[in-house]
């Protein structure tokens, strides 16, 4: 029997959470919702993740809204 894990972004890393956000929803819409700088002048995964990885607060808020519109995008196809 497998063990389910409460934390949603269980496995996830980073890097796939960026990759995601920008595939689907682009930069625009990244820096309307966090308006932060790596968001805003010439974005990249790699600076975005840099930044991120040193700044708690933001990476927080990205890793919230990955999995707000995980939610929404499930709720969708049910």
């Amino acid at each position: 029997m497998e063990t389910q894990h409460k934390d949603p972004l269980h496995g996830i890393t980073l890097e796939n959470i960026m990759i995601y956000l920008v595939e689907n929803h682009g930069w625009d819409y990244l820096d309307e919702q966090i308006p932060i700088n790596c968001f805003r002048f010439d974005p990249s995964i790699k600076s975005s993740l840099t930044f991120l990885r040193k700044t708690p607060w933001a990476r927080t808020r990205v890793e919230n809204l990955y999995i707000y519109l995980k939610r929404k995008e499930n709720k969708k196809s049910s």
